[in-house]
C-alpha cells in the first residue's frame, strides 16, 4: 500500500499525525494540526564512502579567538554576557509591539556606526518602512545595509560569500521560507528548515545571527521547542503595555548567565537604557502607606530592589479572590495558608491583591518574606519600617530559610540609602554579610516574629482581633 502524500503536523510541538484530529495527542493543544507534504524517505544503509571524513582537534589546538563584540548598548551586552560572540545565534521573542524590532535596529545601527558590517533583512517591512522607523529613532545616518526578503535561498545567495556581514539580523524568522519545503511560512517544518539553513550560514562564515521571533498567546516563542534548542541564546522581551519599562531576560545563554536581565525605558526616541533600575522602580514609592514592602532580589547577577504591594479586604459571600501581577499565584496561596496556620492571621474570608510595582515579574523564593510582610501590613493597616528591605524564603512549617547572595543584596540596599535589613536568621556566608558595611540586620527565624515589626501600629479593636485572630502583644504564637 503506497504511503500517503501528506501528513498532519502539530504547530505547537511538531508531532506528526497520520490523519487530522481536533486535539494533538502529544501536547494536548486543540486545533493545531496542519496538513503538510510528506517528506521523502531517507535511504538507509549508507556506505562509508557516502560521507566525508573530518578531523578531530583538541582543546589546546583551537586558535585563540578575539573577545566579544560590544553592541554599544550596555544593557543588551549585559544580557548577552558581555557582547556578541562570533558565529553565535540569538533568538529574541516578545509580545507584538513590545519593542523587539526597535531594539535590534538600534543595536544593528550602533554596530554599523562603529564600522562593523551589518545586514538587516526584514520579511515584515519594506526598505522604506525601515528607513522611516530609523529616521524616527535618529538612526538615519548609520551605514546599515537593508533588504526586504523572505526566501532563505535568496538571502544566502546574496550574503554567503567572502566578506559576509559580521552580524545578520532577520526580522522575523516566521516570515522566512525554504523553497524545497512544501508548507506555508511560519509552520513547524518551515521554521525548522529556515533556521537550520541560516544557522549553517552563521557557523560557516563566523557571522553572528539575530533572529526575531513571534510569540503565542501563552507568551512562548511560536513554533517547535526545537527552535530554541538550535540557537545559542534565547532572549525574551517582557513588559506591560501600560508601563514604559521593558525587561530583556536571557532564558538560555550558552555564553553567559541565564536569567540575566537588562532594563529599558520606552520613549519617543526608542528604547533608553536604565543603568540604575532599583532607583527607578522605587521612585514613586510612598513608605507611609500600609501594604508595601521593599524586596531586595537578584535577577541573574544583578541585585535589584523592588516594591511589592498588597491589598487585603473583606471578601464577598463567594470564594475570596487571589489576584496576582508579577508573582506566582500558587506560591501566594501557599504563603497565605502558612500565615493562617502558623501565625494565626485569618485569610480565608478576605480578598488578596498582590502587585510587583514597575511591571517586572519575579520568581525567586526569596520574595516570600517580603510578600508576607506586605500582606500582614495591609491586614493590620500599619506600614513597615520606612528604610527597611526584606528578603527570605518561607517554609511550610513557618520557618524563614536562608537565601543566596546576601552580601550583594545588602550592598545594593546600602547604596540606595536603606539602613535596615529584615532577613533570615540563618545567613549563608555570615562572616562576609556581617562584616560588610551596610544596613543593620534584623534576623527572623520564624514567620511569627514578623509581627514584632508592627509594634507602633494602632491597637486593633477586640472585635477585629477576634475576626483576624491576631496574636495579642506579648502572647506566645503557636509555632514557637
Amino acid at each position: 500500500m503506497p504511503k500517503p502524500d501528506s501528513r498532519y503536523v502539530c504547530q505547537s510541538c511538531g508531532a506528526v499525525h497520520a490523519k487530522w484530529a481536533g486535539r494533538c495527542d502529544a501536547c494536548g493543544d486543540w486545533n493545531t494540526l496542519s496538513e503538510e507534504a510528506a517528506r521523502k524517505p531517507v535511504p538507509r544503509g549508507l556506505s562509508e564512502a557516502a560521507g566525508r571524513r573530518f578531523e578531530l582537534v583538541g582543546l589546546d589546538d583551537a586558535p585563540v579567538r578575539a573577545g566579544r563584540l560590544a553592541t554599544g548598548i550596555e544593557e543588551l551586552d549585559r544580557v548577552l554576557g558581555g557582547g556578541l560572540v562570533e558565529a553565535a545565534t540569538i533568538l529574541i521573542g516578545g509580545d507584538p509591539g513590545i519593542g523587539k524590532s526597535t531594539l535590534v535596529l538600534q543595536a544593528a545601527a550602533a554596530l554599523a556606526a562603529a564600522g562593523t558590517p551589518v545586514a538587516y533583512v526584514s520579511g515584515e517591512e519594506s526598505v522604506d518602512q525601515i528607513r522611516l522607523r530609523a529616521a524616527r529613532l535618529g538612526l538615519a545616518q548609520a551605514p546599515l545595509r537593508l533588504a526586504a526578503a523572505t526566501s532563505v535561498a535568496d538571502i544566502l545567495a546574496t550574503l554567503d560569500r567572502p566578506g559576509a556581514p559580521v552580524l545578520l539580523v532577520v526580522d522575523s524568522i516566521q516570515t522566512m521560507y525554504v523553497e524545497g519545503v512544501e508548507s506555508a511560512p511560519g509552520t513547524v517544518t518551515q521554521l525548522r528548515a529556515s533556521a537550520h539553513e541560516l544557522i549553517r550560514f552563521a557557523k560557516r562564515r563566523s557571522s553572528a545571527l539575530c533572529l526575531v521571533g513571534h510569540v503565542t498567546k501563552d507568551g512562548q516563542i511560536a513554533g517547535p521547542r526545537a527552535l530554541e534548542h538550535m540557537v545559542d541564546a534565547v532572549l525574551y522581551f517582557e513588559g506591560e503595555r501600560g508601563h514604559q519599562f521593558r525587561i530583556l531576560r536571557a532564558v538560555k545563554n550558552r555564553f553567559g548567565a541565564a536569567n540575566e536581565i537588562g532594563v529599558f525605558e520606552m520613549q519617543e526616541r526608542g528604547l533608553i537604557e536604565v543603568p540604575n533600575p532599583s532607583a527607578l522602580f522605587l521612585a514613586e514609592r510612598d513608605a507611609t502607606v500600609p501594604g508595601a514592602a521593599v524586596f531586595a532580589g537578584i535577577e541573574g547577577s544583578r541585585p535589584l530592589l523592588l516594591e511589592i504591594q498588597a491589598l487585603v479586604g473583606p471578601a464577598t459571600p463567594a470564594t475570596p479572590r487571589r489576584t496576582v501581577v508579577g508573582w506566582d499565584s500558587a506560591r501566594l496561596a501557599m504563603l497565605l495558608a502558612v500565615l493562617e496556620a502558623r501565625c494565626g492571621l485569618a485569610m480565608a474570608g478576605r480578598d488578596v491583591y498582590l502587585n510587583v510595582a514597575g511591571g517586572l515579574r519575579i520568581s525567586e523564593p526569596a520574595a516570600d518574606l517580603a510578600v508576607a510582610a506586605a500582606v500582614a501590613s495591609s491586614v493590620l493597616d500599619a506600614p513597615l519600617p520606612e528604610s527597611a528591605v526584606i528578603f527570605g524564603e518561607v517554609g511550610l512549617a513557618g520557618e524563614v530559610r536562608a537565601v543566596s547572595q546576601t552580601e550583594a543584596r545588602l550592598k545594593e540596599a546600602a547604596r540606595l540609602g536603606f539602613d535596615r535589613a529584615i532577613l533570615p536568621g540563618v545567613i549563608r556566608n555570615p562572616g562576609r554579610a556581617e562584616r560588610s558595611p551596610g544596613p543593620r540586620l534584623h534576623v527572623l527565624r520564624r514567620l511569627s516574629e514578623l509581627f514584632e515589626l508592627f509594634e507602633n501600629r494602632a491597637p486593633v479593636p477586640p472585635s477585629s482581633r477576634a475576626r483576624l485572630d491576631v496574636p495579642a502583644r506579648g502572647a506566645v504564637s503557636r509555632d514557637r
